[in-house]
């Protein structure tokens, strides 16, 4: 698949993921009333790549799922996971971003208690649109159960929140490549490999091929953070959506550390490994190898 080809791909899954965040958004309005479901909705159906359910459904395809419909409603889950993450991140305690994706911030729009109201109730919100849909495709209920634990175990302290707890603490210090590294596979790489993990159990295949992808997704987790610091570094704020706030927050990147030419070493490093690891598992994914290599050719 050529880079026109892949980019017509996600943007044809970042779609259909839209399409099915729209209907539990929609659903979250019934039930919360509109004060705090207008906050989930700017927070959740604002622009974005999409990249971690589109992982989601690839790997449950090329893993041999065919219930296409029922994935989407499962990748949906993924993405308030990832919503409710970045708007916690933008808050004034954190990051205090005033854009993202090209628009003013949830708390920008309205306030820092709505925002964190909100952004929670998406942790639930998540878990139960997991159970629903997980249990119609090849897993069944059982499956829906593990599934569940994957996206908070990937979500919790053990992965993307103790990957924030790391950041914070990493503000005016100079972290060394194995204390980056491990920041960012877990703020970072545990949601994007914990998505295709979800993707693969949801088809119903055995551990050894989740393991494989789990390694994978570790590796392109790490290449997508350090393609996000390359283009913070070279990339005007316009074109990225959002004002890059490490330089600000004096925190270490892979730039900082390794420079520009090294930290693009190092990419191709991870896309390198994330390609063996598909290879150990003797997976056929031509699109998830597309995908890794994208990861770091990007633009934005």
């Amino acid at each position: 698949m050529g880079y026109l080809e892949l980019e017509e791909y996600l943007r044809s899954e970042a779609l259909r993921v839209e399409q099915a965040l729209d209907q539990v958004v929609t659903l979250l309005e019934l039930e919360l009333g509109s004060d705090i479901s207008a906050v989930i909705r700017h927070g959740v159906m604002s622009r974005g790549k999409r990249l971690r359910p589109i992982l989601c459904a690839t790997a449950y395809r090329e893993c041999g799922g065919r219930r296409e419909s029922a994935v989407y409603d499962l990748a949906a889950a993924i993405e308030m996971i990832h919503a409710y993450s970045l708007m916690h991140d933008d808050l004034p305690c954190m990051d205090d971003a005033d854009l993202r994706r090209g628009q003013a911030t949830t708390h920008s729009v309205f306030g820092e208690e709505m925002t964190m109201r909100a952004a929670a109730a998406l942790i639930p919100a998540a878990t139960r649109q997991v159970l629903s849909s997980a249990k119609e495709l090849e897993c069944g209920v059982s499956g829906s159960k593990k599934i569940a634990k994957d996206l908070l175990e990937a979500a919790g302290a053990g992965g993307m929140v103790g990957g924030q707890w790391l950041d914070l603490l990493g503000e005016d210090q100079i972290l060394d490549s194995e204390e980056l590294n491990q920041l960012h596979q877990l703020k970072t790489g545990a949601l994007l490999s914990g998505s295709l993990v979800m993707g693969a159990r949801a088809a119903g295949v055995e551990n050894e091929m989740i393991s494989g992808l789990k390694n994978y997704g570790r590796s392109i987790g790490l290449a997508f953070q350090i393609a996000d610091d390359l283009l913070d570094a070279t990339q005007s704020a316009e074109s990225l959506g959002k004002n890059p706030s490490d330089l600000d927050l004096n925190k270490s990147t892979y730039v900082s550390l390794h420079g520009l030419e090294g930290a693009r070493a190092h990419a191709r490093t991870c896309v390198a490994d994330a390609l063996i690891a598909l290879e150990s598992i003797d997976l056929d994914a031509p699109v998830l190898r597309d995908l890794a290599r994208y990861i770091i050719e990007r633009e934005k």
